[in-house]
Parts: C-alpha cells; structure tokens; sequence
C-alpha cells in the first residue's frame, strides 16, 4: 500500500480531500497531516483498533501514551473526568496552539490510546487543515509524530513518506511547519500543574498565566526505571542513523573539541558531521558541517533542529558532535530532544579540568 498524497494550505483548504481523510479515519486508517509543531500520524482515538495500528505503523511501545487532539473546546468534557480551574486557565490563554495538557480519563476513551494509563493527554491545534482534519475525522484524533519509532520527528511532508509512506493511506501535504518541536505538555492531575515535556511554551510563559509551576526532575535526565504520564518522554528518540554526541562548554572550547574529535575520527577513516550555528560555521574546516541556524534567533535553531538530524541520515555519516544549545526561551527544548537524540551523550569540555564525557 502506497500513502496518497494530498496538497493544502492553510489558506485554502481541500475540502474534498479533507472529507476524504475523515473518512479514513472513521473506518480505522490511519492520516498524515501538519500541525504547527510537527507532523502527525491520525488515527480514530475512540477505536482500540485504530491506536494498536498507530503502534505498529511506527513501531511504537504500546505502553506508550497517545496525544487526543480536538478541534472545539466543546469536545473535551466528554474525554475527561474533570477539568480542573488550572487547566481551564491555561485553555483560555493558549489553546488552540502547542500545548499539550493531561487529565483524568473518561471511560469513552479506550486504554489503548492512553498507553494504558487512566490519564489521557489532550491538544487542540492551531492549524487549520488539522482542525478541519479532526472534525471530519469524528472530532478525536489521536496523534503521535508521524515517523518510525525512534527517528527524528518530521518537519515536512516528505519526511513522513520516508518513513510511513508504505505504512499509511493518506499523506496531507500542507508544507513545513513553523515551530518544528513537539508541543509542550503539562500535567494538570497535580495541585501544582508540572511541566513533563517542554516545547515552545516555555515555563516563565506558563507561570505568567498560573503563577507556580514545576519541571518534571527528569526531563533533562535519564531515568528508565520511571514510568511518564507524558508521550514520548520514555525511550530514546529523535536519533539519526549515526552516533551523536553533544559537546558543552565555554563557545571557543567546544569549538575547538569538535574540531580535534572531527580530525580524531577523519583519521580513522570515519564520516564526521557536525551541527552549528551561523555563528560558528565558518570556524569548522573539516567535515561535514551543517548550520541549524543563528544562536541569536533561537526559533530557527528548533524549527531546523529534526530535518538537520535527517539531512545527515542522507549524508550516511558514521559521527555527529553538536554544539549545545541552552537559549534563553526554547534552549529547555531544544536540549530535552538533543539530548533524547544523542542517548545523553554529553563531552564537558572547560572549567579548568579534563574533558569528560557523561
């Protein structure tokens, strides 16, 4: 089976082949479709078969959990035990947009979409061809990124033809998104709401419209032993095909590292690619060296962080180093999926002592 493909914009939707697409969604198939974070892979989130084949399309662990999207605030009530005042805040201030949002279940939702736990995590975008999607599509969409299991999340529609176009019937083609990272999610369940994913809502944003809010402890960690509420946080994620390693330091002394590991590894007959800024780009001579974009516009560095990662699968490179990127206002993102990329794999270079890689 070949994915069909389809292409809109925002600006002029295709009704008829949106029709289409609900359609397949309410007979249990499975829709590639844009959001403003990243692309994702539709299924019917109210029919256990329709989550089990989001499963086995990406190669996903079935114990972990689904995003539902909606398209109207009407629509929650019926997925959700309680919505509490906290949650309802952050609705009015931020959906439709990229934030994700975690509550106590319904029994309308199946356990097959919520990973089997009792909570069920919700997002209400902002793209019109996903809201026209999901309504269409019965009204419940659930969504993880429509990629294999593992590999970098896609940005743009030929992503998702590399990866499930054999896999899935349609692919909706609306262009590359403008965020780029996934969205961020907090869990709502807790008297203090935490954050268990961060993305472009970042956590002063948050506590502008709350007023306290917590960071999961393990977000910028590794903990495989805990089981998250959040989707995605478990297992290893975003990675290219080769080893990524990040290096993190003083500018000049991470520069210089990369510079010594690409020499180190050219030597032994190895293909190096290096990630960077516009910044820094010209300070690297030797192998392949690939800008995410400038240091000072931190939402190019998102926007280009997973179609980097997948332009060196292209270059079938045997090494990545990185830069570090801990910006200001999205640097939390960025690093909880670099790190995720690169199985935390981390060179600390500076500070008066000997490298160290933890």
């Amino acid at each position: 089976m070949k994915a069909k493909l389809v292409r809109m914009t925002e600006s002029e939707l295709n009704m008829p082949a949106l029709m289409e697409a609900g359609k397949i969604l309410k007979n249990g198939g499975l829709v590639g479709f844009p959001t403003e974070t990243v692309y994702g892979l539709g299924g019917n989130a109210l029919d256990p078969r329709a989550a089990r084949k989001i499963y086995e399309a990406k190669g996903r662990p079935s114990d972990n959990p689904l995003i539902i999207h909606i398209a109207e605030m009407e629509s929650l009530p019926l997925i959700v035990k309680e919505i509490p005042e906290k949650a309802a805040i952050l609705a009015r201030h931020c959906w439709p947009g990229p934030l994700t949002m975690i509550f106590p279940k319904s029994d309308l939702v199946p356990m097959e979409t919520t990973g089997g736990l009792d909570t069920v995590a919700v997002r209400f975008p902002s793209n019109r061809i996903a809201r026209e999607l999901i309504r269409q599509g019965g009204g419940y969409v659930a969504a993880p990124s429509a990629n294999v299991s593992g590999r970098p999340s896609p940005t743009m529609a030929e992503h998702v033809i590399e990866d499930l176009g054999e896999r899935i019937e349609m692919i909706i083609d609306g262009g590359q998104v403008p965020i780029g990272l996934e969205s961020t999610i907090v869990d709502c369940t807790e008297e203090i709401p935490v954050i268990l994913r961060p993305g472009f809502l970042n956590q002063e944003k948050l506590e502008e419209i709350l007023g306290n809010v917590e960071l999961d402890p393990g977000l910028l960690a590794e903990n495989e032993h805990v089981r998250p509420k959040a989707p995605g946080m478990r297992y290893k994620h975003y990675a290219p095909k080769a080893d990524l390693s990040i290096v993190e330091g003083p500018n000049e002394e991470v520069t210089e590292k990369i510079r010594c590991l690409t020499i180190e590894n050219l030597l032994k007959g190895r293909k190096v690619g290096i990630i960077c800024t516009e910044e820094t780009r010209g300070l690297y001579p030797e192998g392949i060296v690939l800008s995410i974009g400038a240091r000072a516009e931190e939402e190019t560095i998102a926007k280009h962080l997973y179609e980097v990662l997948r332009k060196f699968d292209e270059t079938e490179v045997d090494v990545i180093f990185s830069e570090s990127f801990r910006t200001p206002r999205m640097g939390m993102a960025i690093m909880n999926r670099l790190l995720k990329a690169a199985g935390h794999t981390v060179i600390q270079v500076g500070g008066g002592g000997s490298d160290e890689e933890i």
